[in-house]
């Protein structure tokens, strides 16, 4: 998910582990993470950077907004908090039939909307059918694989697939598959709605780039931890900290600067918690612009980038080069980037430059796009260091832009922007997420860069109806070298995040998706003297 997950995307994590104590008769909480004879506080408060965009499944499609989503919807299946693993949510258990063609999921009978009506099968029906009928950015995570989903009873769903797909479980998970309120119009995109769906929590109170505050749903069927989570935005790294330091607010995530990760870590009330995952930030490049629309040009782009200095000087190596959209770790993974082009190869982007038409004389003019928070206070360095390192090649002219996210996105989507600066989080943890909803002409419209390749195109289809992993990496592999050639992106970086925290914040458990579950967050409260 661009980090509009963009994103992502891995999966969605929405699942519930035991109850704050408040909530005595929902039990108590595990003696290993809370002890017994310590209250729990009623309200914990996150602060953020990021933003939210749209509150609607069917519209949203960047990593903080699916965040928040994924704590007020629910899905048939989700990630048990901190791991990998997929377990039954709405739905208490599923069969495979017609060779992987056709799933149908048996909902459980105690799962409630925030208003005390019941989720049935119609419910789920219809919230993914307006998804695809409204067809919007995360549209394609539905519409490439599902032909039809329809409610066999009261409680139970079956979806017929174009074709089999091994990580249709992994997709359930993600937010375009969650049930929404009745209340979510059929036919129209509710980007500041409340309404919510039969998640952990029910959205109370939001006033956009100010606060949130969200409230445990009285009829949900799991537990919950504390009652009540505020989420404060802030404009910049600098103030969030300062209010954590104050304690203003008890969590910092998304994003404070590298040189505070590392000062917090060793500060006393304070623990820095590091999140696993596969983080990736690139460029993208518009294809229907000149210069860029010339490949010469983008290759060029591609050798001049000098990835090595970016994760030192920016961010301090709490991120590490990425030569693929493909992250390290991952099967499949190639370094097709420094196979190809190596690092700040300045000899070579002259030269495809020169190839090209462009000379000292006649430079190649760029225009590099960042947007200010969603990434965190270094997004201006970052863009200043790539400017200095393109325009080492004499030919190069760069121009900065900037704008924020809620606009930066509506920019990237209608082709706006010359050269884009993103990050994206997995929807699902598969190669597939990497590579399709860049490179596919049907699932890459959110990225404006105008990029299609039909041979691409059939390999990315191709694979995801395999099931011998060796074969579908040899597919993957070949795409990565396609991607190199064309380079309608450019990889940049991978590297963890972090979340910082008072000492007395536990249940913080981030998995694969990279989303923080609100639920498993619990604040041990002061000792009454």
């Amino acid at each position: 998910m661009a980090s509009t997950r963009l994103v992502a995307v891995g999966a969605l994590v929405v699942v519930l582990v035991l109850a704050a104590a408040f909530l005595a008769t929902r039990g108590g909480e595990q003696a290993a993470q809370q002890p017994a004879a310590k209250a729990l506080a009623e309200e914990v408060v996150i602060g953020t950077t990021d933003k939210v965009t749209d509150l609607d499944p069917a519209a949203a499609y960047d990593f903080y907004t699916w965040e928040v989503l994924s704590n007020v919807l629910d899905t048939l299946v989700r990630y048990e908090p901190g791991t990998d693993k997929l377990v039954p949510a709405l739905a208490e258990r599923w069969e495979v039939k017609d060779g992987g063609r056709v799933w149908v999921f048996y909902l459980r009978r105690d799962a409630k909307f925030c208003d005390g009506t019941p989720v049935k099968a119609e419910d789920v029906v219809r919230s993914i059918k307006r998804v695809m009928k409204l067809d919007r950015d995360p549209a394609w995570l539905v519409t490439s694989f599902v032909e039809d989903v329809r409610a066999v009873d009261e409680y139970t769903v079956e979806f017929t697939l174009k074709k089999p797909v091994g990580f249709f479980l992994a997709l359930l998970a993600t937010p375009p598959y969650a049930v929404v309120s009745p209340q979510y119009p059929e036919d129209s995109v509710a980007s500041d709605a409340t309404w919510g769906g039969p998640g952990p929590y029910c959205i109370k109170e939001f006033k956009r780039d100010q606060y949130l505050v969200l409230e445990a749903n009285p009829h949900y069927y799991g537990e919950v931890k504390t009652k009540r989570i505020v989420v404060r935005f802030f404009k910049d790294a600098t103030t969030m900290r300062l209010a954590l330091e104050r304690g203003e607010i008890d969590i910092a995530w998304r994003t404070l600067r590298p040189s505070d990760y590392k000062e917090l870590m060793g500060k006393q009330g304070f623990k820095v918690v590091e999140v696993p995952g596969s983080f990736i930030r690139y460029i993208v490049i518009n294809l229907n612009m000149e210069p860029t629309r010339e490949k010469l040009v983008r290759q060029a782009i591609a050798a001049a980038v000098n990835r090595p200095e970016l994760a030192k000087v920016v961010f301090m190596d709490t991120m590490e080069p990425l030569y693929s959209l493909v992250p390290k770790g991952l099967w499949s993974h190639v370094d097709v980037f420094k196979q190809r082009y190596g690092d700040g190869n300045i000899e070579l982007a002259r030269k495809l430059l020169q190839e090209a038409g462009y000379s000292e004389q006649n430079k190649a003019k760029l225009v590099l796009w960042y947007t200010p928070t969603h990434y965190g206070d270094t997004e201006a360095d970052l863009a200043q260091l790539l400017k200095q390192q393109l325009e080492k090649t004499g030919i190069f002219e760069v121009e900065i832009k900037s704008s924020e996210w809620a606009t930066y996105v509506k920019q990237l989507r209608e082709g706006q922007m010359m050269l884009a600066l993103l990050g994206w989080y997995p929807d699902y943890v598969d190669p597939d997420n990497f590579l399709t909803p860049f490179l596919h002409s049907e699932a890459n419209k959110w990225t404006g860069s105008g990029y299609k390749n039909p041979e691409v195109d059939r390999l990315l289809d191709e694979a995801v109806t395999l099931t011998d992993q060796e074969k579908r990496a040899e597919i993957y592999r070949k795409v990565q070298e396609i991607l190199a050639e064309d380079v309608p992106i450019v990889p940049l970086l991978q590297g963890k995040l972090y979340v910082v925290a008072k000492e007395n914040v536990g249940g913080i458990k981030v998995g694969p998706s990279m989303l923080l579950p609100y639920y498993t967050i619990y604040k041990e409260a002061p000792q009454q003297q």
